[in-house]
C-alpha cells in the first residue's frame, strides 16, 4: 500500500491503460511518501496499513480513456452476442448491452462488454486470414481457467465460444478486473520508490508462475516440454517469413545465429507466459500488488529463463532506439531495479543460484521474437484486420530490432557485469541511498551541536533528555519515510537490506535514534511484534513504532553471573489476576531517558515447576511509573554515563504488582522469546560496528596522511601502512560474515542461523576494537581525548564484547554447533 506517513494526501490522475485498468497513479514527489511493496514470494511480508489516506477515481472516467468505439473491421452483431450470453452469464434478455473496444493491444481484439450492473471483457480472434498457429483463444481460455482455479492472479474466465456464427470468430468471456495498467513500462510520473516496488511485485509474480507444478495443474500436455528454445527459434523464423513484406538480411543472420548457439541445458520445463511485460499486468489500484496477468496467447511449457530474459529486455535496449512506449530504454529512469537486481529477486524466489547462463542468447531470442511480432502486426495491417490503429508503423521496427539483437548476441557478457555477494533488493538499495543522503545532509552536520549539548549538561539531569536537534531530525526522517527500517513487516526490507543500512548508521552514535532504529527499542519492538498480544501491541508497540515513547530491557543482574542467563534470580509470582516482581537488574540501557515508559523484564517464574532450566523464566511488560520500580543509579562505561543512549541503569523491582495480561506469550516462554529477540538485534549491532570501524579507518588514514614523524608521513612507516592494510582486511571479512548471517536470517530464520549470529557477534566486536585501537594509536594522546570520537567509539566497541553475551559464551556455542554439524556430515557419509 502506498502510505503517506507525513499526513499528506496522494494525488492520482487518470491515464491510458489496458483492459481492466482504471487508473495510472502519479504519486507526489514529496519525501513523505514511502512505498511498501507487497511481497508475494520473498521472505518479507506484511504492511503497516494503519497509516495514510487514499483517494480514488471513478471507473467511468478512466474507461473513457481506455476504450474507443468498435473499429469498423472488428464490428460484430451485438444482438447475437447478447442472445448467446443469456443463460450462460448474468446478462439477461432485457439488458442494454454496450460494447467498446480497448484501444491498446496488437493481437487478439479485446472488448469491454457492459450492462447496467455487470462488466465483462471479451477477447476474440481477428477476422480474415491469419498466420498459422496464431490467435488460439481456446488456449488462452484453457490456461487462464486452470490458473484461476489454482489461485494464480488472472482474470476469471467465464465461458469459451467456438461457434463462429455468434460474432464471426471464436471468443471467450472473462472477468473485468479493476486496477492499474501502465502502458509505458518506464512508468513516467511514478515516484522512484513506487517504480521499484511495482517491478519487484512483477518479477515475484513471474517467479511464482515458473514455480507452479505442471502435474498438479494437469498442464503437462499444454506444450511440448524440453527443447523450448530450439522450437522458439524455429517457430518465430517461420512466423517472420510467413509475414515478411521484404527480405531483411539482419533477421536472417539473427535466425541463423540463434540456431547455432542454442543453450546446452534446454531441458527445464515450466509454464511460460511468452509475453511477460509490465504492460501485460494489472496492478492493485493503490498497492504494489499484481492482481492479474494478461495476454496468455503465447503461453506454453518450456524454458523459464526465456520468459525472464524477455522481461529483462528493456535493460539492454539502446537509448537511441525508442520504438514504442512499451519498449523504451531504462537508462536514466530512477527506481527501476537493475537487471542484476531482477535476476537476484527472481532467483531468490525460486531458490536458484543468482546467475543467468547464456544471457546473451535469451536476450537475442527475446528481441527476435519481438521483431517477429512487429512483422506480424504490420502484416495484419496490410491485410486490413490489425487490432490497433498504429499497426502501420510496426514494419519499420523489424530491422533495427534485429540489429540490436545481433549486437547483444556477439557480446560475451551483455549489460551489467557487477558480481557481488549478498545483493540487496531494489527497494533496499533505494532506501540505503536515501539514508546515505540523509546522513550526509542532516545527521553528520548535527554532530557538533549534539556534542555541545551533552558537554553543556554533563552534570545536569537535562543530559538524560534527547536534544532538540535530534528530535527535529527524527521528524525529518519520518517525513522522508526513513522510519522503523529495522522491522521487515513494517519497512518491507529484508535483514540483508537493513544490514547495509545499519552499517551506514553506525558511523554516528545517535544516527540509529534518528530513524527510530535504536537499541534496545528495536529488540523490544521485535518482541512485541512477534510475541505480543493485540492489546500489548496497541498499548506499547504502536507508540514505540511512532516514536512517541522509549523502552528498556531488564535482563542482566548484579548479584549473579549473568553470562549464564539461567542464573537470574529476579522472581515473578502469580497473585490472583496480577504478578508480583521482586529483584534487581542492571545495565538496563535507555532507562534514564524520560520518555522510557515501559520495560521488558526477564524474571524467574516461581510457579513454574519443570525439569528444564530454560523453561523457568518469563518476560513481562512493566510500566516504568509502576509503584516499586526504582532507578537506583546510572552505571558508567569507562567513566562515562552514556547519556546519549539514555544511560545504563541499575533498576530495582520491590514488590511490583503488574496485571497478568502484561505477560508476554505466557509463563516459561522467556528463553524462547529471547532467542527470537537477540538474533536480529545482534546482527544490527554487528553491522553498526562495521560502520563504526569504517569511520575509525577513515580517521586513521587521514591522520597517517597528514602527520609527519622522523622525516616522513605516518603512512610511509611500514608499521602504520600494515595497520591500514590489516584494518581493511578485517573490516571486509567481518562485513561479509555479517551479511552472510543476515542472509541466513532471511532464508533460514533465527534458530537455524544461530551459529552465523554467534560468529559475527565475536568477530565484529573484536574487529571494531582492533580497528579503533589502531586509529587511537595513530592519533597518540589525541586519540584518548575528547577532541576526537575515538575514545567514545572504543568504549562502544569494547562493551560490545560483553553485551548480549560475552565472547566466551558465543565461542562455546560456535564450537558446539560446529561439532554437531561435523557429526551430521560424517553420519551422512556412512
Amino acid at each position: 500500500m502506498w502510505t503517506d506517513v507525513s499526513g499528506g494526501v496522494p494525488c492520482y490522475k487518470v491515464g491510458r491503460s489496458g483492459y481492466g485498468a482504471i487508473t495510472q497513479v502519479d504519486s507526489p514527489q514529496s519525501p513523505g511518501h514511502m512505498a511498501l511493496p507487497w511481497r508475494a514470494a520473498v521472505t518479507y511480508r506484511g504492511l503497516n496499513r494503519g497509516l495514510g489516506r487514499l483517494l480514488s477515481v471513478t471507473c467511468d472516467a478512466a474507461m473513457d480513456e481506455l476504450t474507443t468505439p468498435v473499429r469498423e473491421q472488428h464490428k460484430f452483431n451485438v444482438g447475437k452476442l447478447q442472445e448467446y450470453l443469456v443463460g450462460r452469464s448474468r446478462v439477461s434478455a432485457g439488458d442494454t448491452l454496450t460494447v467498446k473496444q480497448y484501444s491498446a493491444g496488437q493481437s487478439n481484439p479485446t472488448f469491454l462488454i457492459q450492462t447496467g450492473s455487470q462488466s465483462y471483457v471479451l477477447r476474440k480472434k481477428p477476422p480474415g486470414m491469419l498466420l498459422p498457429g496464431a490467435h488460439k483463444v481456446d488456449r488462452e481460455y484453457q490456461v487462464q481457467k486452470t490458473l484461476f482455479s489454482a489461485g494464480f492472479p488472472v482474470p476469471q474466465p467465464f465461458l469459451l465460444c467456438t461457434d463462429t456464427s455468434v460474432i464471426g470468430t471464436e471468443f471467450y468471456l472473462m472477468e473485468h478486473v479493476k486496477g492499474r495498467i501502465f502502458r509505458d513500462i518506464r512508468l513516467p510520473g511514478v515516484r522512484a520508490a513506487e517504480r521499484a516496488a511495482l517491478y519487484v511485485a512483477a518479477v515475484e509474480v513471474l517467479a511464482r508462475l515458473h514455480s507452479l507444478d505442471l502435474t498438479s495443474l494437469n498442464l503437462e500436455g499444454y506444450g511440448r516440454g524440453p527443447g523450448y528454445c530450439k522450437r522458439q527459434v524455429s517457430t518465430w523464423t517461420k512466423q517472420y517469413k510467413a509475414a515478411a513484406h521484404k527480405d531483411i538480411p539482419a533477421m536472417n543472420e539473427l535466425s541463423n545465429w540463434l540456431k547455432d548457439n542454442l543453450p546446452a541445458g534446454d531441458n527445464e520445463v515450466t509454464l511460460v507466459h511468452g509475453d511477460f511485460r509490465v504492460d501485460n499486468l494489472i496492478f492493485h489500484p493503490t498497492e504494489a500488488r499484481v492482481m492479474a496477468v494478461l495476454d496468455w496467447e503465447l503461453s506454453t511449457t518450456g524454458q523459464p529463463l526465456a520468459d525472464l530474459a524477455y522481461f529483462l529486455m528493456p535493460h539492454y535496449w539502446p537509448q537511441s532506439l525508442n520504438i514504442i512506449s512499451t519498449m523504451g530504454s531504462f537508462k536514466g529512469i530512477e527506481g527501476i531495479p537493475t537487471a542484476e537486481d531482477i535476476i537476484s529477486i527472481y532467483c531468490r524466489c525460486r531458490s536458484l543460484p543468482p546467475t543467468l547462463p547464456q544471457l546473451n542468447f535469451y536476450l537475442a531470442l527475446s528481441i527476435f521474437k519481438m521483431a517477429g511480432i512487429a512483422q506480424g502486426v504490420y502484416a495484419r495491417h496490410l491485410l486490413g484486420n490489425a487490432s490497433a490503429p498504429n499497426a502501420a508503423q510496426f514494419g519499420q521496427y523489424v530491422e533495427p530490432m534485429a540489429k540490436v539483437a545481433l549486437q547483444l548476441a556477439q557480446r560475451s557478457h551483455p549489460g551489467p557485469t557487477e558480481d557481488r555477494l549478498f545483493l540487496q533488493t531494489a527497494k533496499g538499495k533505494a532506501v540505503l541511498q536515501q539514508v546515505k543522503d540523509f546522513m550526509r545532509q542532516y545527521v553528520l552536520p548535527a554532530q557538533e551541536e549534539v556534542s555541545e549539548y551533552y558537554a553543556k549538561y554533563a552534570h545536569s539531569p537535562q543530559r538524560w533528555h534527547t536534544p532538540q536537534v535530534i528530535e527535529d531530525l527524527k521528524v525529518k526522517a519520518r517525513e522522508a519515510g526513513l522510519w522503523n527500517l529495522f522491522l521487515p513487516a513494517v519497512s518491507g526490507l529484508s535483514q540483508l537490506d537493513y544490514a547495509h543500512i545499519a552499517e551506514e548508521t553506525g558511523r554516528c552514535l545517535f544516527a540509529p535514534e534518528v530513524f527510530n532504529c535504536q537499541a534496545p527499542d528495536t529488540g523490544n519492538m521485535e518482541v512485541l511484534h512477534m510475541f505480543g498480544s493485540e492489546e500489548q501491541k496497541r498499548k506499547w508497540l504502536e507508540p514505540l513504532l511512532r516514536g512517541e515513547i522509549r523502552s528498556c530491557f531488564c535482563m542482566t543482574e548484579p548479584d549473579v553471573a549473568s553470562s549464564d542467563a539461567t542464573n537470574m534470580e529476579c522472581t515473578l509470582r502469580r497473585d490472583g489476576d496480577q504478578y508480583v516482581i521482586q529483584g534487581k537488574k542492571w545495565w538496563s540501557s535507555g532507562a534514564g531517558n524520560p520518555q522510557c515508559k515501559v520495560a521488558i523484564v526477564m524474571c524467574r517464574s516461581s510457579s513454574q515447576d519443570v525439569s528444564s532450566r530454560h523453561s523457568l523464566h518469563s518476560m513481562i511488560l512493566v510500566p516504568m511509573d509502576t509503584a516499586g520500580v526504582q532507578l537506583v543509579r546510572p552505571l558508567t562505561v569507562f567513566g562515562q554515563d552514556d547519556a546519549i543512549h539514555g544511560g545504563h541503569f541499575e533498576v530495582h523491582f520491590d514488590n511490583v504488582y503488574i496485571p497478568a495480561s502484561n505477560i508476554i506469550l505466557g509463563e516459561g516462554k522467556g528463553f524462547e522469546i529471547a532467542q527470537g529477540r537477540l538474533g536480529p538485534g545482534r546482527l544490527h549491532h554487528c553491522m553498526r560496528a562495521v560502520g563504526l570501524a569504517e569511520l575509525a579507518l577513515e580517521l586513521l588514514c587521514q591522520r597517517a596522511a597528514n602527520r609527519h614523524t622522523f622525516g616522513k608521513k605516518l603512512y610511509q612507516h611500514e608499521v602504520v601502512a600494515h595497520w591500514i592494510a590489516e584494518c581493511r582486511l578485517m573490516i571486509e571479512q567481518t562485513r561479509l560474515l555479517t551479511l552472510h548471517a543476515a542472509h541466513a536470517l532471511d532464508t533460514l530464520g533465527s534458530q537455524a542461523a544461530r551459529k552465523q549470529i554467534a560468529m559475527i557477534k565475536v568477530a565484529a566486536a573484536r574487529m571494531a576494537c582492533k580497528v579503533v585501537d589502531c586509529a587511537i594509536q595513530a592519533h597518540g594522546g589525541a586519540g584518548v581525548s575528547g577532541d576526537f570520537p575515538l575514545a567514545q567509539m572504543y568504549s562502544y566497541a569494547r562493551t560490545l564484547r560483553i553485551a548480549d553475551g560475552p565472547d566466551e559464551v558465543h565461542l562455546s556455542s560456535i564450537a558446539r554447533l560446529e561439532l554437531r554439524d561435523q557429526l551430521r556430515k560424517a553420519q551422512s557419509k556412512l
